[in-house]
């Protein structure tokens, strides 16, 4: 039996894979957790007047299974939605605004862009309806060795390809125009992962879907989630920056050595089995991997930098072509690709707990925007979004894959128990995509542990489970 195994990094990632791998060997394995951070990762709030408002991957989509699985567990809820229009700003106009009345949203779509609207939604609902399978696949207890098998399971070659070329080649070839992969397609890319519509299709896939379907957050924010996997796994959290792994051998079994920074100094420790879910990119963390053959190398790929600008303060809506503040109507702005644009999107943002009487401020209120951008915003362009402000709090993180930067899928197993998770968001990045992966690993370790090769990289599986039924 498994006796104790090690996760690296309390993200998402970290506290998915803890629960998963105890859901599957059971309650007697000894879990550590090293996080040298804050439980949550990514997921992390800032205060402005006492209140906690999500400093980034705010949605989660309808269709996210784990992540409603999850809150449901844990017994969170989820956070009240207060509605509010966006509009798409192109640095001078702008090229789209939503309404209140949704048939004629769709009306104003039709016609300025015609069917390419009805286009993107057919593609995007296509490789959503395969991407579901998933979940029926992994509640059978199938793993998968590497992302491309997983991808190849679930949309044949179709979908390996859709990580090797862009969202804008495979939408202007089910005949979207130019214009709206331009206007619409370009703004959504850049809100979610503030780069172009160069990224690859699966990613732009993944991040429309978001963008069209209803989405939602966790009461008191998402973080919660990731501490609330951590507490009901009872997973031994250690404070501490792992530094490398080395690979010891004992009686023809492999044992993995964790070496760690703590502020006690270093240390070590033992494992039968390791999860790694900090990304392995020189730029990201300086790990070492020693006595492994072959080596393991450092991956290819660098991530994109990305700011977050939390404001509190008066918008100046005149910049946006409304001299009175009044009248300016929207919640949440994406942009264009213009080059002189400099930021991706802002949006007008409620704190992480809504009291039922909780409104919107007025347009012409002091309110509290989260303005995302790639570099850290200078004081005039400050004053370009806001008339004055009371507070900024910014934060700098390694956000989302270049996804230009890296032309293969980082491998899920580098060593017999030694798995590698956060290389899933080279196929896209959002918070299912890496809950997914995370049962994924914990399927793949149980499935190897226990020599079950029946339940590996199977071919043909809507087949097979369709007659498991």
């Amino acid at each position: 039996p498994l006796s104790a195994a090690a996760v690296v990094g309390a993200g998402l990632g970290g506290s998915a894979v803890a629960y998963f791998l105890q859901q599957h060997f059971g309650p007697q394995v000894q879990l550590d957790v090293y996080e040298a951070a804050s439980v949550g990762g990514r997921l992390a709030t800032v205060t402005v007047n006492k209140q906690q408002y999500e400093s980034r991957g705010g949605s989660i989509h309808a269709l996210s299974l784990h992540m409603q699985e999850f809150v449901k567990i844990l017994g969170l809820k989820h956070r009240r939605e207060v509605a509010g229009k966006s509009a798409i700003f192109s640095g001078e106009h702008f090229v789209l605004e939503e309404t209140d009345w949704y048939l004629l949203n769709l009306f104003r779509l039709w016609w300025h862009y015609g069917i390419s609207f009805l286009r993107l939604q057919m593609w995007v609902e296509e490789v959503m309806e395969k991407f579901m399978r998933i979940y029926k696949y992994q509640a059978h207890g199938y793993a998968f060795s590497s992302l491309e098998e997983l991808l190849r399971s679930l949309g044949g070659e179709a979908f390996v390809n859709m990580t090797q070329r862009s969202v804008a080649e495979s939408l202007l070839e089910v005949g979207v125009t130019q214009r709206f992969v331009d206007d619409v397609i370009a703004a959504v890319l850049r809100s979610s992962y503030g780069q172009s519509v160069l990224v690859p299709a699966f990613a732009g896939a993944m991040s429309l879907a978001g963008a069209q379907g209803s989405t939602w957050a966790v009461e008191g924010g998402n973080k919660l989630v990731c501490s609330g996997l951590l507490k009901q796994t009872k997973a031994n959290v250690i404070p501490a920056r792992v530094t490398g792994i080395s690979l010891h051998s004992v009686e023809g079994r492999a044992l993995y050595q964790v070496h760690y920074e703590g502020s006690e100094g270093q240390g070590s420790a033992f494992y039968d089995m390791v999860v790694v879910t900090t990304p392995l990119h020189p730029s990201r963390s300086n790990f070492t991997f020693e006595n492994f053959e072959p080596p393991i190398t450092d991956f290819l790929g660098a991530f994109q930098p990305s700011v977050t600008s939390v404001v509190h303060g008066y918008l100046n809506s005149s910049y946006f072509g409304f001299p009175d503040p009044k009248l300016f109507p929207f919640a949440s702005i994406l942009t264009t690709d213009t080059p002189d644009l400099f930021f991706s999107a802002m949006d007008n943002i409620c704190p992480v707990n809504i009291s039922a009487a909780f409104r919107r401020k007025q347009p012409q209120e002091a309110a509290v925007w989260r303005v995302l951008s790639q570099k850290p915003l200078d004081k005039q362009q400050l004053k370009t979004l806001f008339r004055s402000y009371y507070s900024v709090q910014v934060t700098e993180w390694q956000a989302y894959p270049r996804y230009d930067t890296a032309k293969s899928l980082p491998p899920i197993v580098l060593h017999e128990n030694l798995f590698y998770l956060s290389g899933v968001e080279w196929v896209a990045s959002s918070m299912e995509m890496i809950a997914v992966a995370a049962k994924n690993v914990a399927l793949m370790a149980y499935n190897s542990w226990h020599q079950d090769l029946e339940k590996i990289d199977q071919k043909d599986l809507m087949h097979k489970v369709k007659t498991e039924l």
